[in-house]
């Protein structure tokens, strides 16, 4: 970061923020990232501290990696962590606790993987593949098309954990609608082929997303945070697109902020890639600029490459903010949320914000197989 003083830094990603009603210390969040460390889906003490470690070097913001909501086909794997049930909950009682007493703040990431599920796996192995029109992302037809029941359960299922949230001591919630999963299942026209109410045009498809953060804006107070992440790329279609213009993402964020989102994590692979063709805006900006919702930006932020190239044998090196700096200096996007830069040093912040760069330790994909 040569170009960058200390001082320009610190002015820069320390500054308060006001998240409904959530005061944030400073700009940097940390990026859900899934890491399987919960066995029967329950966070432990090695989770926590996993968190806390982050927080207690002033990460602003910690998202969780992604927690199954309460349904039997939510899910893919028995070390994801649960959102439901007394033993997983008090898992994550304790995570939050230990995130507040490091001095941060915690939202958990509230998820179902429609389609993604593989038959047969846990957590609950016979439970079927469901989402809008029971197509998986390559458009094969592998799973059962959603009924109306299936979607009111799922309705409840997400405006239970996030009561649960907040009951909790959690300090807001954040919807997964991106990458491919149920919600965003339901958002991309190739996935969602439905023709009642749920499927057609933008305001269709975005219906069932808007009904499950109703259904959790209702159940929490006013001003407890509600984020919501979306994603144009879905796994393995990183040339997809949920939304095609501007209008049609005004559209879509439109009536998810009516619904009661307070933010919008805008998921993208490379933050500094501009989204629409004649303006230099990323998602994070068109997000912001169409909704007038604070947004969160993300995407190898401090690091030389993307994830995809690192599981190639492509190792990450640290890298120069100064193009992150622009951005949030002219208010382009509100935060930034850093994944695997955190996940390589917990550190990352404090020494970024100490001019300590060339002490960051660069992720590699050998930190996965641990809490590191």
């Amino acid at each position: 970061m040569p170009t960058n003083s200390v001082e320009r830094v610190r002015d820069i990603l320390v500054r308060p923020f006001s998240l409904a009603g959530l005061t944030l210390p400073n700009r940097v969040v940390m990026a859900p990232m899934t890491r399987e460390f919960s066995p029967g889906g329950v966070p432990g003490e090695d989770v926590a501290q996993y968190y806390a470690r982050r927080a207690a070097a002033g990460v602003g913001l910690i998202i969780t990696e992604g927690t199954y909501v309460g349904h039997d086909s939510a899910g893919n794997s028995a070390r994801v962590p649960h959102f439901h049930g007394d033993e997983a909950l008090a898992g994550w009682s304790a995570v939050a606790e230990a995130v507040h007493r490091a001095g941060g703040r915690i939202m958990p990431q509230l998820w179902h993987v429609g389609m993604d599920r593989t038959a047969g796996n846990p957590p609950v192995p016979d439970a079927p593949r469901i989402g809008p029109s029971g197509l998986a992302l390559d458009g094969t037809k592998s799973g059962r098309e959603m009924t109306q029941a299936d979607i009111d359960n799922l309705v409840a299922a997400y405006a239970t954990a996030a009561a649960s949230a907040e009951a909790l001591g959690f300090d807001g919630v954040e919807i997964h609608g991106g990458h491919g999963y149920l919600i965003d299942q339901f958002l991309w026209a190739h996935t969602n082929r439905r023709t009642d109410a749920y499927g057609g045009d933008i305001v269709g498809r975005t219906r069932f997303a808007a009904q499950i953060v109703a259904a959790c804006r209702e159940s929490v107070s006013a001003d407890f945070p509600i984020s919501f992440r979306f994603s144009q790329w879905k796994m393995n279609h990183y040339q997809a697109r949920v939304a095609d213009t501007p209008q049609e993402l005004q559209t879509m964020l439109g009536l998810l902020a009516d619904a009661g989102a307070d933010a919008f994590h805008c998921s993208t692979r490379r933050f500094h890639l501009p989204e629409f063709e004649g303006s230099d805006l990323n998602l994070a900006g068109w997000a912001k600029k169409l909704s007038g919702k604070p947004a969160i930006s993300v995407g190898s932020v401090g690091l030389s490459n993307e994830f995809l190239q690192v599981f190639q044998g492509e190792q990450a090196k640290v890298t120069d903010i100064g193009e992150l700096l622009d951005r949030m200096e002219r208010d382009e996007f509100d935060l930034v949320a850093v994944g695997r830069a955190l996940l390589g040093d917990p550190e990352w912040l404090e020494k970024v914000l100490a001019g300590r760069v060339e002490e960051l330790t660069p992720f590699h994909a050998g930190l996965v197989g641990s809490l590191h």
